[in-house]
């Protein structure tokens, strides 16, 4: 049968390659949709957490996993032989920064030598990662033609770039609609019907690097709006005025302005690594990017800039950062998250530890500090107690989760940074609150 005819009529086989934030809800709701489905990933452990029907995301309840499971049509493996059964690969992997700020394409390109041992006449191959313009087509197209299989010809390619907004209860992977783009008619034809089944809406573009190109400047217009509010932070801190009240004032005109709002630093896996990855593949084409990479030096900075407020407030208290003690309240880079990717708060412990401070953090949704790339921090959420609030000099407000009790935090906590704005309605204690 045509390819596109039998996405049309779901009885293509989806093979979901990566099952983390971006894949695992991905692929639920193509089973959702009545498609046969197998997820692939290198972990053992999370095949074996969604073999028993347990998550092992926080925002994804189990119920979902259980449903996955229990339809009948998914299966979960460590297996990348069986990838010669899928009729459609999505290919939802890491594409992060080396220690250089340079794009780390090893797992593109490691997933693209595995595919090719057993790309088969028929398939579509879909890349989903946040990468630079030309990645599908440059990269990963000679990588699965190794396989002596011509794209386009004899296999099909496209790029359609993940919007997940994790913990959003307004929008999710099924109600956001999709870009997709491909370099000739048939892939394209196939990516959209693919979608189109499970998602709300899609968006044919006329390349996979115009797609590409989407996801970077979503990713880059918000890093580069949040870099001018947290500049204007520090420019008003100077000043002694309210960045957040002259926020919130000027989200008042009806027009012409959208809010932004200012924090501790970038957190996630998009916003403060897609910006490098423009300005990366500019340089090929003797392109600056002087705005996009200014944007990224100030959104880098705000850790530093947030540690010194903290010494400038122990300062004023009499108090040396060398050998104070520190509480972080939040290790999640979003509110209600438990996902730590490139969190600022990583930041900020490295910083306050290298100042001499003796750092310790709370975070109800991340119980243990996880090991990621750059940090491997041996690190246990601390209870918050009265009696631990007061043993520390300064509780630093980090991710504003809705489970803190920011009333009773200011009311035992010696001092108190706020880098989010979350103690804007305590009354008893101010003098204890320094906004950062």
């Amino acid at each position: 049968m045509d390819l596109k005819k039998k996405i049309e009529a779901k009885k293509a086989k989806v093979g979901v390659i990566g099952l983390g934030y971006v894949g695992l809800p991905l692929i639920i709701e193509f089973v959702d949709a009545g498609f046969d489905c197998v997820g692939f990933d290198v972990d053992d452990e999370k095949i074996s957490f969604l073999r028993k029907g347990e998550t092992y995301i926080k925002h994804i309840d189990r119920e979902r996993i259980e449903g996955l499971v229990g339809s009948g049509r998914f299966d979960g493996t460590t297996d990348f032989s069986r990838l010669i059964e899928m009729d459609c690969i999505l290919v939802a992997v890491p594409t992060p920064l080396d220690r250089h700020q340079q794009p780390d394409m090893g797992f593109i390109v490691n997933t693209s030598e595995t595919i090719s041992k057993y790309l088969r006449k028929g398939q579509l191959v879909v890349l989903e990662s946040s990468t630079w313009p030309g990645t599908t087509e440059e990269l990963m197209r000679p990588l699965l033609e190794n396989s002596g299989l011509k794209c386009a010809q004899d296999f099909y390619l496209a790029f359609s770039p993940e919007r997940e907004d994790p913990n959003n209860p307004k929008y999710s992977t099924k109600t956001i609609p999709k870009v997709v783009g491909a370099n000739d008619p048939y892939s394209l034809a196939c990516a959209t019907a693919l979608y189109d089944a499970v998602i709300v809406r899609t968006v044919p573009v006329s390349s996979s690097q115009a797609a590409e190109a989407t996801k970077l400047l979503e990713n880059i217009f918000r890093s580069v709006n949040i870099a001018l509010v947290n500049e204007m932070k520090i420019i008003l801190d100077r000043m002694g005025i309210d960045v957040w009240e002259v926020i919130e004032a000027a989200s008042t005109k009806p027009f012409g302005y959208m809010p932004f709002y200012p924090g501790p630093g970038l957190g996630g896996h998009c916003i403060p690594i897609d910006p490098f990855y423009l300005t990366w593949k500019a340089r090929e084409y003797d392109m600056p990017t002087r705005f996009i990479e200014l944007a990224g030096e100030i959104n880098t900075h705000m850790p530093y800039w947030v540690v010194q407020k903290i010494v400038e407030t122990l300062n004023k208290h009499g108090q040396s950062m060398d050998g104070s003690n520190v509480l972080i309240l939040g290790a999640a880079y979003k509110k209600d998250l438990d996902d730590v990717r490139e969190s600022p708060t990583l930041k900020l412990i490295e910083i306050l530890e290298d100042r001499g401070a003796r750092v310790d953090y709370n975070d109800p949704h991340v119980p243990v500090m996880p090991r990621v790339r750059k940090y491997q921090f041996d690190m246990k959420s601390v209870e918050l107690t009265p009696e631990n609030l007061r043993k520390y000099d300064v509780v630093v407000i980090s991710t504003d989760h809705s489970c803190y009790d920011y009333e009773r935090i200011v009311t035992y906590a010696r001092l108190v940074v706020d880098t989010r704005n979350a103690t804007r309605m305590v009354r008893k204690g101010r003098e204890k609150i320094v906004k950062a």
